[in-house]
């Protein structure tokens, strides 16, 4: 029997995907689940005995949420990638390292195919097919649902059919959760209009009063919360999430364009990503210098469109991330936050890197660096080209 690793998840379509591949094409089943920081134990616990009960050969839990971080997470928070200026590539990050995860474990065990559950409507299917063509292009790519273009009936109709006992009611909403953020899918993502309901938010509203915390940064990275410091970062985002999910923060709903060129709308909850992102921001704006921030601007919101799009193992983003992270090394200081219902307040940050120091003087009050002459003569050099264009053509105003 040939090898076959599926991308496992539990759900109807992975469980038909399991099925179908061991009663239908013959395969020798391989599940294997990728965390990426969205499950608890007791989760997976349950995921791995359905798994078992479909007549699968193996299971396997492949824990990668610190590989996710260093090889991603920590990129998105030294360029402050927020796809569309909202959306912190929550379910789009993680797919890439799902996928790289999975070719990695395919070629461990031998695997002559892999396999996964996406449907032929969205991202994730380009997603996973240009990882496994790339890391395992002489592997199989099996896509049972997007090949047999199956509808939800029909998939629930073949598994009642061999004895399947699941829950078959469709959830109102769908989500999909990881340590950079939860997604929220629902008939009224489907329109252009609608906002989701208070009832859709998988972290309900508990805080009310006012919070404020302080983030430490080092080198870009998050190191400290309150006065805590944290060795591993993913430590310090899950305090973060913490404290900041149950007022509600990091909701909103992003538009974009698909890979496939169509429109779509996800709402998502994201307390920690939005806070550190944004804190992140506000210590590089005081301590990088202008065109430090124009052009790492400039590389990070490519380097996010191109992670988005599936291109992850592109050369060029292993270039940007060299980039990105040689514009972090003053990047280092403390951010005081303001928590309440619904939003944040970024109060200011300390840093012995911040270019706002006294010793040079106060904006808009004294300078201690130049002289008023001295400005008086830049200023007519710096306007001059501006000034002989005006003089020039000023027959044809």
């Amino acid at each position: 029997m040939k090898k076959v690793v599926l991308a496992y998840s539990g759900g109807l379509d992975t469980t038909f995907c399991a099925l179908h591949l061991t009663k239908d094409l013959g395969y020798e089943v391989h599940a294997a689940i990728v965390n990426t920081g969205g499950f608890s134990s007791e989760e997976l616990k349950t995921i791995e005995e359905r798994a078992k009960t479909l007549g699968v050969a193996s299971f396997t839990i492949l824990d990668v949420v610190d590989y996710y971080y260093e090889s991603v997470i920590k990129y998105l928070v030294f360029g402050n990638v927020l796809k569309n200026a909202t959306y912190p590539l929550s379910v789009s990050a993680e797919r890439i390292v799902q996928a790289k995860s999975l070719a990695d474990y395919a070629k461990s065990i031998g695997a002559k195919a892999v396999a996964h559950g996406s449907t032929g409507a969205g991202n994730d299917q380009v997603r996973f097919d240009m990882i496994f063509q790339t890391i395992v292009p002489d592997i199989e790519i099996i896509t049972p649902i997007r090949d047999l273009k199956l509808s939800r009936q029909e998939e629930i109709e073949y598994l009642k059919k061999h004895g399947v006992s699941m829950n078959f009611e469709k959830a109102a909403y769908s989500i999909n959760k990881g340590i950079w953020g939860t997604s929220v899918g629902g008939k009224e993502t489907l329109t252009s209009s609608e906002y989701l309901p208070e009832e859709a938010w998988p972290t309900q509203v508990s805080d009310h009063e006012p919070k404020e915390i302080k983030l430490t940064f080092v080198q870009g990275e998050l190191k400290g919360v309150n006065e805590v410091t944290y060795e591993n970062p993913v430590d310090a985002i899950l305090r973060v999430q913490e404290l900041a999910a149950p007022f509600g923060i990091g909701r909103d709903i992003h538009v974009g364009d698909t890979i496939i060129g169509i429109k779509g709308r996800v709402g998502f909850e994201a307390a920690a990503p939005i806070i550190i992102i944004k804190a992140h921001q506000l210590l590089e704006k005081h301590t990088l210098t202008k065109w430090q921030m124009f052009w790492k601007n400039q590389q990070a919101e490519f380097y996010g469109n191109h992670l988005h799009e599936g291109h992850y193992l592109d050369p060029v983003m292993r270039n940007l991330e060299a980039f990105l992270a040689s514009t972090q090394e003053f990047v280092s200081g403390d951010v005081r936050v303001m928590l309440q219902p619904y939003r944040f307040t970024l109060l200011g940050i300390h840093s012995e890197h911040d270019l706002m120091s006294s010793k040079f003087g106060s904006y808009g009050e004294m300078n201690k660096g130049y002289t008023g002459e001295d400005v008086k003569g830049f200023t007519r050099i710096l306007g001059n080209q501006t000034a002989i264009f005006h003089k020039v053509n000023s027959g044809n105003d």
